[in-house]
């Protein structure tokens, strides 16, 4: 069960960003594991118990060790994270439910990052062929949770035929998610029944762009 991570997680997560190298990782090896590692897995337990009943999800709980042949200088990543994304493509071009934890901050939430061209074209259509059923759901997530949909345009302009959904046509991703500095929560076990709460309320956004990248 998780009991909460602890300050001395966030003096490791520091410090492997300032000192990212394998004779301090290994000096500091003990300290991962039992508060940061160890945590982790206990809270990405819960959170995949939450959502096991989901046909074709793929859970995947990062380790700190990179991969050397595609970053050769860092041995070590600077965060966390665990996701659910539909099993299959790389985690970029699905829709993606996450938590990462790093050294100034903790986030959670739901992220399109970058879909392909294929994907974003049905996206578009989507908006244009029903966009009452956006916006409608764009408005009750935000109400729900508090948390504003957004996400990075392309910079080439796009021209939209409808002025209502405008502002989400030219997106090259989407995104809904809590990003919060070190706090109290982060530190409590009541952080995973407030993640878990959260994801699930934006399941929704995750099903409505299954539609499109699949």
């Amino acid at each position: 069960m998780f009991q909460g991570f602890s300050p001395e997680t966030v003096d490791f997560l520091w410090g492997i960003r300032l000192n990212n190298n394998r004779a301090w990782f290994l000096e500091h090896k003990a300290q991962y594991e039992e508060t940061l590692y160890q945590p982790m897995k206990a809270l990405s337990r819960q959170i995949f118990e939450a959502f096991s009943q989901v046909p074709n999800m793929a859970y995947k709980l990062s380790r700190i060790y990179r991969d050397a042949r595609l970053h050769p200088p860092t041995p070590y990543k600077e965060s966390l994270w665990l996701s659910m994304r539909p099993d299959g493509l790389p985690w970029s071009e699905q829709p993606t439910l996450y938590f990462e934890i790093r050294p100034e901050a903790y986030s959670y939430g739901f992220v399109l990052w970058r879909p392909k061209t294929p994907a974003l074209t049905r996206y578009r259509a989507m908006l244009l062929d029903r966009p009452d059923e956006f916006l409608e759901l764009k408005a009750r997530l935000e109400r729900e949770t508090g948390l504003t949909l957004t996400g990075e345009p392309f910079r080439r302009k796009l021209s939209c035929p409808n002025p209502a959904v405008e502002p989400y046509y030219p997106l090259r991703g989407l995104m809904m998610d809590v990003d919060r500095a070190p706090d109290e929560l982060l530190f409590s076990p009541e952080l995973a029944g407030q993640v878990i709460e959260t994801l699930k309320a934006l399941y929704p956004l995750y099903e409505y762009c299954l539609e499109f990248t699949i």
